[in-house]
């Protein structure tokens, strides 16, 4: 993954580097090593990755669709969100879409605090958000040959709120 030019963190050493539904592979040390200042002593990234199992099956592949339109702007949204609440000083969510297979990574998370709690706290809020919030589906594809669509979140029709949720989510 290579983090575009205008997220870089010398560019913009705090804030939200980077939020994007994207279908470049990703890499969380690559994030990880744009983020932070001499003023943040903790930096941590988390790595969601495709299992190679699922509630007792198989599973050969994991297809990630999403709402392109919308995508973008809701990361965005959860991680000035997860800034405000938690104190962290950078925050960078990449959300990878398309057919993936084990052990590839569908998603990154990057924060930079001061102090661990705040990036810790930072990180899992984004997490827990996009899974309910994020209009991204996903499909996993098992050696059996059968599929199973394993829902996500609705986008808002007729100014219904952002809460409508489908079972299941993302991630």
């Amino acid at each position: 993954m290579t983090v575009p030019e205008s997220a870089r963190a010398s560019d913009t050493p705090g804030g939200v580097l980077v939020a994007e539904v994207t279908e470049d592979e990703l890499d969380g040390a690559d994030l990880l090593h744009r983020m932070g200042t001499v003023s943040d002593g903790a930096l941590i990234v988390f790595e969601g990755r495709v299992r190679d199992h699922s509630s007792g099956r198989s599973v050969v592949c994991l297809h990630y669709d999403a709402y392109r339109e919308m995508a973008d702007e809701v990361l965005r949204d959860i991680a000035s969100e997860a800034l405000r609440q938690s104190g962290a000083s950078a925050i960078g969510v990449r959300h990878r879409v398309g057919s993936l297979e084990p052990p590839s990574v569908s998603l990154v998370v990057g924060v930079a605090a001061a102090h661990r709690r705040p990036a810790y706290e930072a990180s899992a809020y984004v997490i827990e958000e996009l899974k309910r919030r994020l209009p991204l589906w996903k499909r996993e594809e098992y050696a059996d040959g059968s599929s199973q669509w394993l829902g996500g979140q609705t986008p808002p029709v007729g100014g219904a709120g952002p809460d409508q949720e489908t079972d299941g989510g993302s991630g």
